[in-house]
């Protein structure tokens, strides 16, 4: 078995070919969940214009936004396991300043998750 086979030192393996380099992303499997669930916070924002058009109490509408934020925050966390499984994965088999430079950019996005 080789170091190809095994996984053991990518770094040192000339072109080992990730998912990732072939332009394949992490939520690509749960494409068509995602895309639906967008479709419905979007549905839920839509609401909100609807309520402010028609005058709604204003603290029915905090309490939606509560829950329209809640589920984009819902889906970044599910959008940064996957992020995590898969192009962080990919980067670690690559090995090198692959890895580190996917851990950072990780962390970036959970920083700007944090200041929301």
């Amino acid at each position: 078995m080789t170091t190809t086979e095994t996984g053991a030192d990518a770094a040192s393996t000339p072109g080992i070919v990730t998912d990732h380099d072939r332009g394949i992303h992490g939520y690509h499997e749960q494409k068509q969940e995602h895309l639906k669930r967008l479709r419905r916070i979007e549905g839920q924002i839509r609401g909100l214009q609807r309520m402010v058009d028609e005058d709604v109490y204003c603290i029915d509408i905090l309490t939606q936004v509560s829950a329209s934020t809640k589920a984009l925050q819902s889906f970044a966390l599910q959008l940064l396991e996957e992020h995590l499984r898969h192009c962080v994965a990919d980067a670690a088999v690559k090995g090198g300043d692959e890895i580190d430079a996917k851990v950072k950019e990780a962390t970036q996005a959970i920083a700007r998750m944090l200041r929301t």
